[in-house]
């Protein structure tokens, strides 16, 4: 048994004063707050960590080489694929390891507590031989890191929606469906403490109906299920043509989409769609870094939030780690695009205050994680922010976690705790320099990304 004793924590009914945790098995057994502080080391302000819910762990050794024009000065989203899919047929389950440990533990160092891991990478393209290698990769950087991991297997069996063959590329990972469940039902059975199981379709393009269905039945049990959706206006013109809907309205319309579902980028909706996901009570996992960065298009904010929609973030193809970055940014599109300020904030006055909540609440969701927070029962995952950070200078309980969002600057986090145990110290992961150097080296053999 274990108690911190911290200067302020944001618990669920907002910021409290001198609050004692009592940490036993993993979980918060008891919270007091207006505690007289007396011997106890004090930390500064706790908050509770984020959910990550959507990485592609793999494509962290992507980052930074994929931004120069090409010859033909036409880039976009389905040129980026290719170089993406080039790394994926040369990452072997080592590589992978050493890789996603390196994305963990950043995630780690900037608040995220907690991953949903949407991984189709199921075979070693360096051993053809082996089962679930990959999957052990993934469980490994995060036992490693100490992240909460969602592993999320996802299945992929086609080109396109009229391109029932998977391209040379996607052979490498692509797989039937009775395949891809066989692989659900075996890593289903590992689901512990820190290691929840979920299950997924890449997208509409990837994934027949039928194959569709089959996995929507094994979500129906109330696990968590992820699928790419609308990311791009050209996906949604093949959608139309193949299904006569566009997609968020074909899904909708075809199956049972709940709370437990997380739709990924819904960027380019009409606004029939924007009302009908919002009332589903499913999440749309938002990805701004990236979405940027592709070129994808602008997630239609405000008018989700002001029907009821659910939300989470996600760092997704990892060209930025932060999630307060994630946050900035979306509310930043938004201010771009409309002319004005303070966009997401209808709930509370405060844009940071809101924005944190909200995603707080979307990424428990889409991790499948039924208790989060500062609260008793909880799991202990926790930031430690640093109270003397000029960052947080003159702020107060309204204002904090707008410094956090909107400063942006290098964080004030100090300390990160999941499951009870440390894994960032003096603002720096425990097993930095193992991570780092494994990730160095894993690179060099990769060779040339750019």
């Amino acid at each position: 048994m274990t108690t911190l004793l911290a200067r302020k924590a944001l618990l669920p009914d907002g910021w409290t004063d001198n609050v004692r945790l009592t940490l036993d098995g993993g979980r918060i057994s008891a919270v007091e707050s207006g505690v007289v502080p007396g011997n106890d080391e004090a930390l500064g302000y706790l908050i509770p960590g984020l959910c990550n819910a959507h990485s592609h762990a793999f494509q962290r050794a992507l980052a930074g080489h994929t931004e120069q024009r090409s010859p033909a000065g036409r880039d976009n989203f389905w040129s980026w694929r290719e170089r993406m899919y080039e790394l994926a047929g040369r990452v072997s389950a080592e590589a992978l390891t050493a890789i996603a440990r390196q994305a963990y533990c950043e995630m780690l160092r900037s608040g995220y507590t907690s991953v949903a891991e949407f991984h189709y990478l199921h075979r070693d393209p360096t051993d053809g031989d082996a089962t679930d290698t990959m999957f052990e990769a993934i469980a490994t950087a995060a036992r490693d890191s100490g992240i909460r991991l969602t592993y999320v297997p996802v299945h992929y069996e086609r080109a396109g929606f009229e391109d029932p063959e998977p391209t040379s590329r996607q052979a490498t990972f692509a797989m039937t469906v009775d395949e891809f469940l066989r692989h659900f039902e075996r890593v289903s059975s590992r689901s512990g403490d820190t290691l929840t199981i979920g299950i997924g379709a890449h997208s509409l393009r990837a994934v027949s109906r039928d194959s569709l269905e089959r996995i929507a039945e094994v979500a129906a049990t109330g696990i968590p299920m992820h699928l790419h959706i609308a990311e791009q206006q050209r996906e949604v013109k093949q959608c139309f043509t193949s299904y006569g809907r566009r997609p968020v309205r074909w899904l909708l319309e075809n199956f049972e989409v709940r709370d437990n579902w997380s739709l990924v980028h819904a960027t380019h909706m009409d606004d029939e769609e924007i009302v009908a996901l919002a009332n589903s009570g499913a999440v749309a996992v938002l990805c701004p870094s990236t979405e940027a960065n592709l070129g994808d298009g602008l997630f239609p904010l405000h008018r989700y939030l002001t029907a009821g929609g659910r939300i989470a973030i996600g760092s997704d193809s990892h060209v930025s780690i932060n999630p307060f970055e994630e946050l900035r940014w979306l509310e930043y599109g938004q201010r771009l695009v409309s002319q004005s300020r303070n966009i997401a904030s209808l709930r509370e006055s405060h844009v940071g205050s809101e924005l944190f909540s909200r995603v707080h609440e979307g990424g428990a969701l889409a991790s499948g994680q039924p208790a989060v927070g500062i609260e008793t029962g909880a799991p202990a995952d926790i930031v430690v922010l640093n109270d003397e950070d000029p960052m947080l200078a003159g702020h107060n309980d309204d204002s904090r976690l707008d410094a956090l969002v909107f400063s942006g600057y290098p964080l004030p986090v100090e300390r990160v705790m999941v499951d009870g145990k440390w894994c960032v110290v003096d603002a720096a992961h425990v097993d930095r320099d193992r991570a780092r150097t494994e990730f160095v080296a894993t690179l060099e053999t990769l060779g040339s990304l750019s």
